[in-house]
């Protein structure tokens, strides 16, 4: 019996089936190639759902990590650490937000924000419902609230009952937007590209018209960029593409580069310090092993120009992706490296046959091949990839 099938079924026996990935078992990573416990070498086309955009193992940010481990790796908020406020500051001023509120996980940061802005409905805003729009086909995580504002029935299925104060709304249409705002919205909170949608791009000036219908209906605008965020749609952000600030961004996943799970809610003065001592935390938030590890991941963006290596390749991956001549393909669609491929049948089976051609992605919406390489990925790379794409889908 091979290692990979011993390795599997190991997982299957004692594990949760909360899963179903594509039968793989990765042991090492370097840049954007990992191996499997076979020694065999194969291009990740995922970067853990855009987690790695620095690249697996990042020696810089390695560094980082084993540095602060051989220091001191954890102390709780009941005391100050030595990098929790050079990583704050940093933060703030690399993505020009005024304040953090650090958190570890992608839906903590979600679950942060939504509790955050009901306290400023009640607080500032003076509402007695403290209601939050959503779009349909969102994601934002698997989390009791997240999962009361999915408009995925398996997501929802045998978990009930749900958090109230949600609505959703059909994603690009603000005229549904705008009608489904009433006294008690304090917030609507939206992925500015949907990605577990399939990598949902919106109507051009979609976002620029939801800032402007927040802002003259006094509701604060959330974008979910945990996994846009970082560069990985070409833009440091996904909301910079229509020149707009929302009031309020959650981030993760490369905020550490993949390395240690770090992430963040960034906002405002006026609502961040509707928060007191006591009214949330998180154990490991503002931990000095993730704050050293964080701060080194921003580097790494900044020193390698990750966001303009993101925009440049990610428009002639889109513009080869398009001219594959396959029966298979509806449509090609994204930003910077972060790529859908909806086909006319399951995408699994293709995810698969790409696995055997040394090609890691995978289906998203049953349809969709999603494509986000690292960042550090090269031209040529890319090459390698639409040539096994182009004979998986012919």
């Amino acid at each position: 019996m091979s290692k990979t099938k011993l390795m599997i079924d190991e997982v299957e026996k004692w594990s949760a089936h909360n899963y179903h990935p594509i039968p793989i078992v990765i042991a090492e990573g370097e840049g954007i190639w990992v191996t499997d416990v076979e020694g065999n070498k194969y291009m990740d086309m995922l970067a853990a759902y855009s987690a790695v955009n620095q690249g697996h193992r990042h020696p810089k940010i390695v560094s980082a990590l084993i540095d602060q481990a051989q220091k001191m790796p954890l102390t709780s908020r009941a005391f100050h650490n030595d990098k929790m406020g050079a990583y704050v500051k940093k933060l703030c001023e690399f993505t020009g937000f005024e304040k953090v509120l650090p958190m570890n996980t992608g839906a903590e940061a979600v679950e942060t924000a939504l509790k955050a802005v009901r306290k400023w409905g009640h607080q500032v805003k003076g509402v007695e419902c403290a209601e939050i729009i959503a779009c349909q086909n969102n994601f934002a995580g698997r989390t009791i609230s997240t999962i009361s504002f999915s408009t995925e029935d398996q997501y929802r299925e045998g978990f009930g009952p749900f958090t109230p104060g949600f609505k959703t709304v059909p994603f690009g249409d603000l005229k549904a937007l705008e009608d489904a705002i009433t006294d008690n919205t304090v917030a609507v909170i939206m992925e500015p590209i949907q990605g577990e949608a399939g990598i949902i791009v919106p109507p051009e000036g979609y976002l620029k018209g939801v800032r402007e219908i927040t802002k003259a209906n006094n509701v604060l605008m959330v974008c979910d960029e945990i996994q846009t965020g970082f560069g990985r749609t070409g833009k440091l952000f996904a909301f910079e593409h229509d020149n707009i600030r929302p009031d309020v961004v959650t981030v993760g996943k490369a905020l550490s580069g993949g390395l240690y799970p770090v992430s963040a809610m960034l906002s405002s003065k006026e609502v961040m310090d509707v928060f007191r001592p006591g009214d949330h935390g998180s154990t490991f938030g503002g931990n000095p092993l993730g704050c050293a590890v964080a701060m080194a991941a921003l580097d790494v963006l900044e020193d390698e120009n990750l966001v303009e290596r993101s925009k440049e390749l990610g428009d002639y991956l889109l513009d080869e992706l398009k001219k594959i001549d396959s029966e298979h393909i509806k449509e090609v669609r994204g930003k910077g490296l972060f790529v859908g491929v909806e086909l006319d049948k399951p995408a699994r089976p293709f995810c698969e046959a790409l696995m055997k051609e040394g090609i890691l992605c995978k289906e998203t919406h049953e349809f969709t091949i999603r494509l986000a390489p690292p960042l550090v990925v090269k031209k040529e790379e890319l090459d390698i990839c639409i040539e096994k794409l182009k004979k998986v889908l012919k």
